[in-house]
């Protein structure tokens, strides 16, 4: 793969909410924003060992643990974040020692983007994301930047959502108003209005995405299956109004933006108090678990109706993440947003899969330059910042060879 001329050649290193694997994304990247130049190169997805799987939900779902459990988490995914640039490079058939630079957001096991009391006193907002840098830089060779979301709670913000820095660059429009909605383990929106300049554009946790579906799809099959392949149990079942009316009350949802979400609301915890409601009703799984999908798809039409439409008349949404491949999310959400068309992320050279480790890519890429990338209209931070910590490779010279 020839590289374009006076670009860097950057791998994106992302895990999701949902730990269902590692997406690496090869990227060519030259100029600074907000006339950056990113060409997707390559795709590559390797899913995460069983037990380690299962140790990054388990820590991730707040149980009792150890430090000693959570340190050794921690080097056990930088070899797993390593192995994977290492293997899509021999994928690709590009030798790693022609990537200048690795973005890695690492794996995130605790995120409260709201600062919540701390020590019985002081309000601390804090996130953690593990994979450690020192191993992926050792074991590639390569500069690895990482760490990204502490600097932005730092500065007053949540220390999330990242991505909307590069859906700014991706779909920004001089006419066109657009929305790029992201349904992995957590639904999240950017909202980019026509001829938008950067602190014009907002965006927020919206609520679950494939999250609590997948818990339930887990528990009820004993670990057999790990999500709802094509909407085939739920599309087996009814929506049951009483729990859906209960569902669509939960606070998050009245929260206004900026915000954020994760395991800490739509976690195991959350899956188990729906699966002690199935049981209790005499509710069969097929319908919990439908009024789950269904709920998933409401509480983002949810989030349109009342922090976005009122603001922005909003022509194009451009859906990616895990939650495409369920047809019952996306029906759903077409019945509940019908004015706004809905497009493929693959329409900007970018597709679905790829799409947030291409983002990291252009984090780390702007981090290394030293460059401001978060969005302080997106997380609340008070000003902008350089994001991310730095791990030198073990070959030295010139980084962007």
């Amino acid at each position: 793969m020839k590289r374009a001329a006076g670009a860097m050649r950057v791998i994106g290193l992302m895990s999701g909410t949902s730990a269902d694997g590692i997406d690496a994304a090869l990227v060519d990247i030259s100029g600074a924003a907000p006339a950056i130049s990113a060409r997707l190169v390559g795709h590559y997805h390797t899913s995460f060992p069983s037990r380690v799987r299962k140790r990054i939900l388990r820590i991730a779902n707040m149980p009792a643990t150890t430090t000693a459990e959570i340190s050794e988490l921690n080097f056990v995914l930088g070899e797993c974040f390593a192995n994977a640039a290492i293997e899509a490079c021999r994928r690709w058939k590009v030798p790693i020692g022609r990537i200048s630079l690795i973005g890695s957001h690492g794996q995130t096991i605790y995120h409260q983007g709201a600062p919540g009391i701390a020590l019985g006193a002081r309000r601390v907002a804090s996130t953690l994301q593990i994979g450690e840098l020192g191993v992926i830089a050792e074991r590639s060779g390569v500069p690895t930047i990482g760490n990204f979301r502490p600097r932005d709670i730092a500065a007053g913000g949540h220390g999330a959502p990242l991505v909307p820095f590069v859906d700014y660059l991706l779909y920004r429009d001089q006419h066109l108003s657009r929305v790029a909605l992201n349904i992995g383990g957590i639904a999240n929106v950017t909202v980019i209005p026509a001829k938008a300049r950067p602190k014009d554009v907002f965006a927020f946790d919206t609520g679950p995405g494939n999250m609590i579906v997948d818990a339930l799809v887990e528990r009820f099959t004993k670990g057999r299956a790990t999500y709802d392949r094509n909407s085939r149990i739920a599309l087996s079942g009814r929506t049951i109004p009483e729990l859906l009316a209960s569902m669509m009350r939960q606070p998050y949802l009245r929260m206004k933006p900026p915000k954020t979400a994760g395991r800490e609301q739509f976690g195991q915890r959350y899956a188990d108090v729906l699966a002690a409601w199935g049981k209790k009703h005499r509710a069969e799984f097929a319908d919990v678990l439908r009024t789950a999908t269904v709920f998933t798809s409401l509480s983002i039409a949810d989030a349109f109706h009342q922090f976005i439409l009122p603001r922005v008349k909003v022509n194009e949404l451009i859906v990616a993440g895990g939650g495409t491949r369920n047809p019952l999310i996306m029906a759903q959400l077409a019945a509940a947003l019908p004015d706004i068309d809905i497009v493929s992320p693959d329409e900007f050279g970018v597709p679905s899969e790829a799409k947030e480790a291409f983002a990291f890519a252009v984090l780390a890429y702007e981090s290394f330059n030293g460059r401001p990338n978060n969005l302080p209209s997106a997380t609340g931070a008070s000003h902008p910042v350089v994001l991310g910590d730095f791990a030198h490779g073990s070959r030295f010279g010139d980084m962007k060879r």
